[in-house]
């Protein structure tokens, strides 16, 4: 069965998606689009040459009516982060990309399944549900799914155990008030505080979870990064790959994505990140994890933080 992906953006993130999906068996065919038709040429040329040790793959860099008959089309456009900059003041230069850009893709490709990876990602998201004229199933932004795959990561380091056994996740804002959900943080079916408490009599340098360290290290693992190379896109390209092969899957599954909220939490008219079930017919529900009265109250100051940006741009 073909498989068609379009990536909006041939920048570092973009070309690593491509990349990536090249190597994996999620898609049949990929479409690279960008401004910088040279750019795209480049690396749609420099991808399609190592499929050859894989099975047949079609790859080309093209326009918008390339996009026809997309599954997903993932945009990525937009101005980079520069190191000291937030996600949030990248805003309206990137919205006014995504406004230019969104009436163009949406008219080729009506039926696709949108992935909303440009930052700031849950503004983006916003913009590109309330100005694309989509039913609100097909559209998701990349949301917290990476910020929870560092999460999981640290507490793997932490606790010296698989990432596969960890289910927690980073909440709300793909940025600085994002937060934690630790009433919902297991390992192996055991919340992280028991974990420590049973692991400590097989080892006894395993140490309880620094529950402020940890989320500081997913807040700034970006940051950093840029700093030190200038820009992040491998972790981030993963995590968008994994997103379309949920949604080229047979049954949904569970992750953290930016989508619109309509009450849960006592939230209403933004998108972030809770529990949300996506699969071949995209969004199509969100699960009410339980979260003590503080949690609640830090995703809506989340969401008020959102709320509060959206009301300075010009939709």
């Amino acid at each position: 069965m073909s498989r068609k992906i379009t990536i909006i953006g041939a920048g570092s993130v973009g070309a690593t998606i491509a990349y990536t999906l090249s190597s994996e068996d999620i898609a049949s065919e990929l479409v690279l689009i960008d401004i910088n038709r040279d750019k795209a040429e480049g690396e749609a040329l420099d991808i399609v040459q190592g499929t050859c040790f894989r099975d047949p793959i079609s790859m080309i860099s093209g326009d918008y009516e390339d996009a026809r008959g997309s599954d997903i089309v993932i945009i990525t456009s937009g101005i980079a982060r520069k190191p000291g900059q937030t996600r949030l003041e990248l805003t309206q230069t990137n919205v006014d990309i995504l406004k230019e850009i969104t009436p163009q893709i949406v008219k080729e490709a009506p039926d696709a399944i949108y992935i909303i990876v440009s930052n700031p990602v849950d503004i983006m998201t916003y913009v590109f549900t309330k100005t694309s004229g989509l039913p609100e199933k097909q559209i998701l932004g990349s949301g917290t799914i990476l910020d929870t795959a560092r999460l999981r990561c640290g507490i793997s380091e932490h606790f010296k155990v698989a990432q596969g056994n960890i289910h927690a996740y980073v909440f709300g804002e793909h940025g600085d008030s994002s937060f934690i959900p630790w009433t919902g943080a297991y390992v192996s079916g055991v919340n992280t505080t028991e974990y420590y408490e049973i692991m400590k009599a097989h080892d006894s340098s395993i140490t309880p979870i620094d529950r402020e360290a940890m989320l500081e290290y997913v807040q700034k693992s970006g940051g950093k990064i840029i700093a030190k190379k200038g820009a992040t896109f491998y972790a981030i390209a993963t995590a968008v790959c994994k997103l379309a092969g949920m949604i080229l899957a047979a049954s949904d599954s569970v992750t953290t994505v930016s989508t619109m909220m309509h009450g849960e939490y006592g939230i209403e008219d933004v998108c972030l990140s809770i529990l949300t079930l996506i699969g071949p017919n995209g969004v199509s529900g969100r699960i009410p994890m339980r979260m003590n009265k503080a949690e609640i109250a830090q995703l809506q100051k989340s969401a008020d933080a959102l709320k509060s940006v959206i009301a300075q741009i010009d939709l």
